[in-house]
């Protein structure tokens, strides 16, 4: 009998230690392990787009008188009599913008006509012995000597009636230069005569835009100046709000020395709100040219460079700097650094970093837009 209880014993001690062992190789045994990594992003996937976009050039510069014109006086010693026009009056060629006090030209003008007067009285007399001297000169009733003095007196009398002819027309030439006129169409920009003031040759009176036309003198950079020609269109950002379209009247043909940009020269159209003195920014329009567009939410700017996320194999994410350039409406145009064919995230970039996996879901409006 205590042999049996042995034996048993025996078999209960050897099958516990059989569990044990089995139990101790259950636990120290490691779990799987998953080389896959989860996807951090559900993202919607798109490629880069081939449009065509109007090329622009960024400039800035100031807005001046196409020409300004300087009024000025032809007489001196005269006293202004009536200013007719104030700044901002719109005048036409040939009106009348001022008058200076006429008296002593007036004066001056009867003088000369009564010098006329006299040299004609003059001629007369002489043209009379001069032609009594020709009929006698065949009958040897005056000398020769005295027939050539007539004659000479003639001409002489002819010469002084065009000398007073001649003293007469820069009187009256003198009396309708105290009449200021306009020397074109335009708006006075600038006064300085006041009535009673007496000036001298060539005192400015008036300065006036010809033809009320002003221009955009847009600064260009000599790298950008190759591609801007005349005709081009030119859009004008006014500092009060607005734009105002102009054309390209001519580029010019050196660059500062100071600054290397070259003055490019935009016609504004007659009656903008553009003013003279102001300084604008604005782009010269060069023409279309096909681009390489992203959606704008695709970029991602870091550390002050420009990144998208390429969705590569596996639904991977591929971190590239790019490099950008125009911006039109919700696209960007890529300059560099990512391939035509390349899938991007088209949102939640700035929650992805290289190596992530992500879930690419589909989106028809951004297909759509594509």
């Amino acid at each position: 009998m205590k042999t049996q209880y042995k034996i048993i014993l025996v078999a209960v001690v050897a099958a516990l230690a059989v569990g044990g062992k089995i139990l101790l190789s259950h636990k120290q045994a490691p779990a799987p392990v998953s080389n896959v990594r989860p996807a951090s992003l559900s993202v919607t996937a798109v490629t880069p787009l081939r449009v065509l976009w109007p090329q622009t050039v960024p400039a800035q510069g100031a807005i001046a008188a196409w020409q300004e014109s300087i009024v000025s006086t032809e007489i001196g010693g005269l006293r202004i009599a009536q200013v007719l026009v104030d700044v901002g009056s719109q005048v036409k060629r040939g009106q009348e913008l001022a008058t200076l006090s006429q008296e002593s030209v007036t004066a001056n003008v009867h003088k000369q006509e009564a010098a006329v007067a006299q040299a004609k009285a003059s001629l007369a007399q002489a043209k009379s012995d001069a032609e009594r001297a020709r009929v006698v000169s065949s009958s040897g009733a005056l000398s020769e000597q005295k027939i050539q003095e007539y004659l000479i007196a003639e001409e002489t009398a002819q010469a002084n009636l065009a000398s007073a002819q001649a003293a007469l027309e820069s009187a009256r030439i003198d009396l309708n230069r105290t009449h200021i006129l306009a020397p074109d169409d335009g708006v006075i920009s600038s006064r300085t005569a006041s009535v009673g003031t007496v000036v001298n040759a060539g005192t400015e009176l008036f300065k006036m835009v010809r033809q009320n036309r002003l221009e955009w003198r847009a600064e260009v950079a000599a790298p950008q100046l190759g591609g801007v020609q005349a005709g081009q269109k030119a859009v004008v950002m006014l500092p009060q709000g607005g734009e105002v379209s102009g054309k390209v009247r001519m580029v010019a043909p050196t660059l500062s020395a100071d600054t290397r940009t070259a003055l490019v020269y935009v016609d504004l159209p007659h009656g903008s709100p553009a003013k003279a003195g102001m300084y604008a920014e604005g782009r010269l329009e060069l023409g279309q040219r096909e681009a390489l567009t992203l959606p704008i939410s695709a970029v991602v700017l870091r550390d002050g460079m420009n990144y998208v996320f390429e969705i590569g194999q596996g639904d991977l994410i591929d971190q590239r700097q790019v490099k950008t350039r125009r911006r039109e409406g919700d696209r960007v145009e890529i300059v560099s650094g990512l391939s035509p064919q390349a899938r991007v995230a088209a949102t939640g970039g700035a929650f992805l970093n290289q190596g992530d996996r992500v879930n690419v879901v589909p989106d028809q409006l951004q297909n759509a837009k594509q």
